[in-house]
Parts: structure tokens; sequence; C-alpha cells
């Protein structure tokens, strides 16, 4: 198990906190996906199932990358990151529980045919249904 999902496990969020990273979470998440869903390169990836939303806020492989692929994703999820890191100093959140509660809505935005992680660690793609998240999300 990995630091970040060491330090998720510790943190407890309470009930207000959680609801008031999650409200301003809905907003930061659209402003990395915007600018990731403009790229065709990003859209493909997607589609193709290559490329999904994980628990922590960041893109993940589901498939071996290539390097383009993964030069993408890292390039969006420095992106990511640097907006995860504005919004939790105006929430006075860290940066990983700012992470986390935007990695809930990114994965609930998943549509049918997308890949997400579970809580687990298992890639899944998305079918009707609900996708699994962390029993934490809000």
């Amino acid at each position: 198990m990995g630091k970040m999902m060491m330090r998720m496990k510790m943190w407890k969020p309470t009930g207000m906190a959680l609801a008031a990273i999650a409200a301003t979470a809905a907003v930061a998440f659209a402003i990395p996906s915007a600018m990731a869903q403009r790229d065709p390169a990003y859209a493909a990836a997607r589609a193709a199932g290559q490329i999904g939303e994980q628990p922590d806020g960041y893109l993940g492989f589901a498939t071996a990358p290539t390097p383009a692929i993964r030069t993408l994703v890292q390039d969006l999820n420095i992106k990511r990151k640097a907006a995860y890191t504005e919004r939790a100093q105006a929430t006075g959140s860290t940066v990983e529980q700012f992470a986390f509660t935007s990695g809930c809505n990114l994965i609930a935005s998943t549509k049918a045919g997308e890949k997400y992680q579970t809580p687990g660690g298992a890639w899944k793609t998305r079918d009707g249904s609900a996708p699994e998240r962390d029993t934490r999300c809000p």
C-alpha cells in the first residue's frame, strides 16, 4: 500500500469538513477535466480504456501506457495537483483531502464505457450502475 493510501486511511473527515471540501471539489475538478477534454489524445485514450479516474483524484493507467500516453497523463496530473493545491488552501484542507474528494466526484461522473479504479485497486469499466467508490465519499 502506497504512502498516499496510508495517509488517506488515517484521515477521518468530519461531516462539515467533508461537505465543504466536496462542494469546492465539485467546481475544481471541472477545470482540469475541461482542459483535458479539449485534447483529442486524452479523449482517445479515455475512450480506448487506456486511462481512467483513480480514487486519489488523479488519472491512472488501466493498461500499459505508451510513452505519449504516459506524458499526457503526467501533464494532466500536474495540472490537477496545481488546481487541488490552490483550492485546498482556499478551503483550509490538505491537498490530499481535496484530491480525494475530487476523485470521488470524478469517479461518480464517469460515463458508461469509461474506466475507473475501485477503492481496492481494480480497474473497472463503468456500466449503467453506480461505480464502486470509497465509503468515505460524500
